[in-house]
C-alpha cells in the first residue's frame, strides 16, 4: 500500500519541535527517533530523523542543518470545532513565533500553520454572496480568526 507522509527539514530542532507538537495536539506521539553516529554529518547522538503521529497523521522531521529553511509555501491547516479551540491552538503555536493574516501563523520553529474554525468555511461558502463577501472582507482584517466577528460581518448590511 502506498503511503505518503510529509517530510520536513529542520536545522537542528527536529526532536524539540516534535516533542512540542506532540504536547499541543491530542492523539499525537513520537513513534521513533534515529540518531546520528560518529559517521556524521550531524553531531553524534543528535536526532537525525524523528517520526511522529500528529493527531494521527504520520510526519517525519529531519535535522538536516541550515541548508534549507521551512517556508510559508507549506503549512499545516488545523480545522477547529470552536472559537475556544482556535484560541488554544493560536496561543500555543504563535508563542515565540509570528502572527500573520487570515488565520496564518509561523511558529517558533518556522513551520507555518492555518488555524481555521470550521464555521468560517460555512460563512464564506454560503449561497448569499453578499454576506460571504462581507465575511471575507472582515477575515482579511484579522490575524487570529474570530467566528463571532465573521458572523456579525456577514449579517451586517
Amino acid at each position: 500500500m502506498l503511503t505518503i507522509t510529509p517530510f520536513l527539514w529542520f536545522d537542528d530542532q527536529a526532536e524539540e519541535a516534535a516533542n512540542f507538537y506532540a504536547g499541543v495536539f491530542p492523539n499525537s506521539k513520537i513513534t521513533s527517533v534515529s540518531r546520528y553516529t560518529e559517521a556524521g554529518p550531524g553531531k553524534p547522538g543528535q536526532a537525525m530523523t524523528v517520526q511522529l503521529e500528529l493527531d494521527g497523521l504520520a510526519v517525519t522531521f529531519l535535522n538536516g542543518g541550515p541548508v534549507y529553511r521551512l517556508a510559508e509555501a507549506f503549512s499545516f491547516s488545523v480545522s477547529c470545532e470552536s472559537q475556544a479551540e482556535v484560541d488554544r491552538y493560536w496561543a500555543a503555536l504563535s508563542a515565540g513565533g509570528e502572527e500573520s493574516q487570515c488565520g496564518w501563523l509561523k511558529d517558533r520553529y518556522g513551520l507555518s500553520w492555518q488555524i481555521v474554525p470550521r464555521e468560517m468555511l460555512e460563512i464564506i461558502g454560503q449561497p448569499d454572496r453578499a454576506k460571504a463577501a462581507r465575511a471575507m472582507q472582515a477575515m482579511f482584517q484579522m490575524k487570529k480568526l474570530d467566528v463571532a466577528k465573521l458572523r456579525a460581518a456577514a449579517e451586517a448590511g
